[in-house]
Order: C-alpha cells, then sequence, then structure tokens
C-alpha cells in the first residue's frame, strides 16, 4: 500500500480560521495532515519569530476530536516547532492557509501567511501559501479544491529549492472563475494613513488605515490575473538581492568608493 504524504498545514489567522479548518479536510483526502498554528490572530506578523519569551503549544480540539496543536507564537514559530519538536517525522509538504485576504505584489512582504510557508523552504521543505480575496462572507470551498489539487502535484513532482507557491484565488463563484495563470508577483504600494485619537486618559494614539496602489498593470502579473478572474500562482523566493545592480556596483563603485575605518 502506498504511504500517504505528510503535510503540515499551518496559518496566520488562528488555529480556529474557518479556512484552516476547511484546508485540513482537503488535504486529508489524499494526505496524512498535522496542524500546527498560532493560537490567535496574527496576520501581517511577516517573519518574526519568538525569541525572547518561551513558546507554549497545547492540543486544540475541534469536533470532540484533536485537531492540531495551537502555539503561542507567530507563524514562523508555529512552523519552526512543528518541524523541529512537535513532528515525529519530517513532512513532505508545508502548507499554508486560507488566509481570508490576498497576498500579492507588497502584501508578500508583510504576510505571516506567506512567512509560514516560507519557514517551511529555509528547512528544506516544499511549501504553498493560499489566500483568497477578502469578502465579509468568504467562501473557502474553491480555495481548497486548488491548494488540494496543487499539493497533490508537488508532492509528486517536487519544487525547486527555497521556492514556494503562492497561490490567490478572486472571490467569485467557482463558475465565475476564468481558470489558472501562473504569474510573477506585482508591484504595489500602500498609501498609509494614521488616524490620530485620543484614548479615556487623553493620550494620543494612532490608528493605520490606507489604499493600495498597484504599480504594476501587466497581464503576467497577480494582482491583474486576480481582477480578471484567474486563479494566480507565483513561484517566489527571498533571495533579496538585486542582481543587476550589484554588476553595476562591481564595474562602477569598485575603487571609487572610499571610507576610513
Amino acid at each position: 500500500m502506498k504511504k500517504k504524504p505528510l503535510i503540515l498545514l499551518s496559518n496566520d489567522d488562528g488555529i480556529d480560521a474557518p479556512g484552516l479548518y476547511i484546508l485540513a479536510k482537503a488535504l486529508k483526502r489524499f494526505a496524512e495532515v498535522k496542524v500546527v498554528a498560532p493560537s490567535i490572530q496574527q496576520s501581517a506578523v511577516g517573519h518574526a519569530i519568538t525569541v525572547r519569551t518561551p513558546l507554549r503549544a497545547h492540543e486544540f480540539r475541534r469536533d470532540n476530536e484533536i485537531f492540531g496543536y495551537a502555539v503561542d507564537g507567530t507563524p514562523a514559530d508555529s512552523v519552526k516547532l512543528g518541524i523541529r519538536s512537535i513532528l515525529k517525522l519530517k513532512p513532505d509538504l508545508v502548507v499554508s492557509g486560507i488566509n481570508d485576504g490576498l497576498n500579492t505584489a507588497v502584501n508578500v512582504i508583510y504576510s505571516g501567511t506567506v512567512s509560514a510557508a516560507t519557514e517551511g523552504t529555509i528547512l528544506g521543505i516544499p511549501a504553498l501559501a493560499v489566500s483568497i480575496e477578502y469578502t465579509q462572507h468568504p467562501d473557502f470551498g474553491p480555495a481548497a479544491k486548488v491548494a488540494s489539487a496543487v499539493a497533490k502535484f508537488v508532492c509528486k513532482h517536487g519544487l525547486p529549492k527555497d521556492t514556494i507557491l503562492n497561490i490567490n484565488v478572486p472571490a467569485i463563484p467557482a463558475n465565475k472563475i476564468k481558470g489558472m495563470k501562473f504569474t510573477r508577483q506585482g508591484r504595489s504600494r500602500w498609501d498609509d494613513k494614521f488616524y490620530q485619537r485620543k484614548d479615556p486618559k487623553n493620550r494620543n494614539y494612532y490608528w493605520l488605515a490606507g489604499d493600495m496602489r498597484i504599480l504594476d498593470h501587466d497581464d503576467d502579473v497577480d494582482q491583474v490575473a486576480l481582477k480578471k478572474g484567474y486563479i494566480s500562482i507565483t513561484p517566489i523566493h527571498f533571495d533579496l538581492t538585486h542582481r543587476e545592480f550589484l554588476e553595476k556596483m562591481r564595474r562602477e563603485w569598485d575603487g571609487k568608493l572610499k571610507m576610513k575605518l
């Protein structure tokens, strides 16, 4: 009998998030799934890890059975702890999601969802991050089907080293989704606004708001594909070197940049 792949499932919306539960059910149709996720909402924490306080993990029950482990830490903490301590075997795949809100363009930098998947690649395991467009009444079903199909494919065929697949699904009915596009990460910027207010003790505090400004409108980028009704799948990795400028520095800066130490 063929052994089922072992998948470590995490997220940043917390272990009680409906997207995590629905994705776990979908993945369990073909894989053994172990859930290790933050105990509370951890959106937009990026790749933070806990180093100054101890991490605690406890069994989390759902439907009168053990669903997984809740970690009092970040998404990256959860994956790191899951792989290094909680799981007895190294997983074949790390999956993070389903996040309630897109993770495209600059949001990839802030995303706890993407960072959970990235931690998997740091530890040598292929990984997926799965997100849907935010709505008041999200339907995680289509994204769960997409994630399950991609996960099964990756378990069989693998991914390049240090690469995750960042999957984003538009918030439209399944029969309206036009298909799937393999995309690149777009460019965008948040036009941040901080609203200054007073607390009951008359002290200032600030509330962050703002709008996303899309800077890249080419057809092959993640956010454009989604706007046109397609599922976006983007291979990403975190070698942040600006290679073209590095070559320019080697050619033009060498011997000219002077400093005293």
